[in-house]
Protein backbone atom coordinates (compact mmCIF):
# COMPACT_ATOMS: atom_id res chain seq x y z
CA UNK A 1 0.00 0.00 0.00
CA UNK A 2 0.79 3.56 -0.85
CA UNK A 3 -0.07 6.46 1.09
CA UNK A 4 -0.48 9.83 -0.51
CA UNK A 5 -0.29 12.50 2.21
CA UNK A 6 -1.01 15.87 1.71
CA UNK A 7 1.01 18.38 4.41
CA UNK A 8 -0.04 21.34 3.07
CA UNK A 9 -3.14 20.72 4.65
CA UNK A 10 -2.49 17.78 7.48
CA UNK A 11 -4.46 15.46 5.65
CA UNK A 12 -4.20 12.08 7.11
CA UNK A 13 -3.61 10.79 3.52
CA UNK A 14 -4.72 8.37 1.16
CA UNK A 15 -4.48 4.64 0.75
CA UNK A 16 -3.93 3.48 -2.47
CA UNK A 17 -4.24 -0.51 -2.94
CA UNK A 18 -3.71 -2.92 -5.96
CA UNK A 19 0.12 -2.68 -6.28
CA UNK A 20 1.49 -6.37 -7.72
CA UNK A 21 5.22 -5.81 -6.28
CA UNK A 22 6.75 -4.08 -4.03
CA UNK A 23 8.84 -2.69 -6.25
CA UNK A 24 5.80 -1.26 -8.38
CA UNK A 25 4.84 0.44 -5.07
CA UNK A 26 8.19 2.10 -4.43
CA UNK A 27 7.84 3.05 -8.24
CA UNK A 28 4.58 5.37 -7.45
CA UNK A 29 5.53 6.47 -4.71
CA UNK A 30 8.74 7.79 -6.44
CA UNK A 31 7.39 9.09 -9.67
CA UNK A 32 4.32 10.72 -7.85
CA UNK A 33 6.69 12.81 -5.25
CA UNK A 34 9.44 13.90 -8.38
CA UNK A 35 6.11 14.95 -10.06
CA UNK A 36 4.83 16.66 -7.26
CA UNK A 37 8.21 18.41 -6.04
CA UNK A 38 8.67 19.54 -9.62
CA UNK A 39 5.17 21.36 -9.91
CA UNK A 40 6.38 23.21 -6.76
CA UNK A 41 9.87 23.96 -8.19
CA UNK A 42 10.65 28.03 -8.16
CA UNK A 43 12.34 29.02 -11.47
CA UNK A 44 15.54 29.86 -10.19
CA UNK A 45 15.68 28.61 -7.15
CA UNK A 46 18.95 26.71 -5.92
CA UNK A 47 18.78 23.17 -4.75
CA UNK A 48 19.52 24.23 -1.34
CA UNK A 49 16.36 26.33 -1.66
CA UNK A 50 14.36 24.13 -3.54
CA UNK A 51 13.06 22.07 -0.60
CA UNK A 52 11.48 25.60 0.95
CA UNK A 53 9.44 25.85 -2.27
CA UNK A 54 8.36 21.96 -2.13
CA UNK A 55 7.59 21.53 1.96
CA UNK A 56 4.67 24.09 1.89
CA UNK A 57 2.70 22.63 -0.58
CA UNK A 58 4.22 18.97 -0.36
CA UNK A 59 2.90 16.12 -1.28
CA UNK A 60 4.62 12.93 0.09
CA UNK A 61 3.89 9.18 -0.91
CA UNK A 62 4.41 6.51 1.78
CA UNK A 63 5.08 2.78 1.10
CA UNK A 64 3.34 1.21 4.01
CA UNK A 65 4.44 -2.05 5.59
CA UNK A 66 7.89 -2.28 3.61
CA UNK A 67 10.42 -1.14 6.37
CA UNK A 68 13.44 -0.52 5.22
CA UNK A 69 12.71 -1.94 1.43
CA UNK A 70 10.63 0.91 1.35
CA UNK A 71 11.04 4.15 -0.85
CA UNK A 72 11.45 6.94 1.00
CA UNK A 73 11.16 10.59 -0.45
CA UNK A 74 13.72 11.79 2.60
CA UNK A 75 16.22 10.00 0.53
CA UNK A 76 16.09 11.53 -2.99
CA UNK A 77 14.60 14.74 -1.72
CA UNK A 78 18.20 16.47 -2.27
CA UNK A 79 19.08 14.42 -5.80
CA UNK A 80 15.46 16.06 -6.54
CA UNK A 81 16.57 19.19 -5.87
CA UNK A 82 20.25 19.58 -7.82
CA UNK A 83 18.47 17.62 -11.11
CA UNK A 84 15.06 18.79 -12.58
CA UNK A 85 13.18 16.43 -14.19
CA UNK A 86 11.63 17.57 -17.73
CA UNK A 87 7.74 17.57 -17.97
CA UNK A 88 7.70 15.00 -20.24
CA UNK A 89 9.73 12.74 -18.12
CA UNK A 90 8.89 8.81 -17.80
CA UNK A 91 9.90 9.23 -13.86
CA UNK A 92 7.15 11.72 -13.32
CA UNK A 93 4.43 9.83 -14.75
CA UNK A 94 2.92 8.56 -12.04
CA UNK A 95 -0.37 8.08 -13.66
CA UNK A 96 0.78 5.23 -15.71
CA UNK A 97 1.88 3.24 -12.73
CA UNK A 98 -1.43 3.66 -10.83
CA UNK A 99 -3.48 0.69 -10.14
CA UNK A 100 -6.51 2.34 -9.78
CA UNK A 101 -7.88 2.35 -12.92
CA UNK A 102 -7.01 -1.07 -13.89
CA UNK A 103 -9.18 -1.84 -10.40
CA UNK A 104 -11.76 0.37 -11.56
CA UNK A 105 -11.51 3.17 -8.76
CA UNK A 106 -10.22 6.07 -10.67
CA UNK A 107 -11.67 8.85 -7.99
Amino acid sequence: MVRIVDLAEGSEGEEVHGFATLMHANAIARAYVRDNVERCRVPGASPREMPASWHPFDEDAEVMDAGNLAWSSCAELAFFAANPALLSSKERDWRSLDPRPLAGTDD
